[in-house]
């Protein structure tokens, strides 16, 4: 698969997995948030990162410091669906 192809299906994935969550008391910036776990994890990842534990670990340790910490996301669904996204297209 193209990159760029797999960078555009990565963040719409995300994007949409972000609009199911989001409600009246939480707004959300998807857009910012998409972007921001997409830069964190390429910097955590490397070709063939889900054949290592300790890439998987870091690559979710990327995933956290975005949603958990930086926008306090609360919500262990969101973050294991997100989680198999980027498995899937990263």
């Amino acid at each position: 698969m193209d990159p760029v192809d797999a960078q555009a299906k990565a963040k719409a994935a995300l994007s949409e997995l972000l609009s199911e969550v989001k409600n009246g008391k939480t707004p959300i910036a998807i857009e910012r948030i998409v972007n921001d776990i997409d830069k964190n994890v390429r910097l955590a990842r490397f070709p063939g990162w889900q054949n290592t534990r300790a890439r998987e670990r870091e690559v979710q340790k990327a995933l956290r410091k975005v949603v958990y910490v930086k926008y306090k996301i609360k919500n262990q669904d969101l973050f294991d669906k997100a989680y198999g996204y980027i498995v899937q297209y990263y």
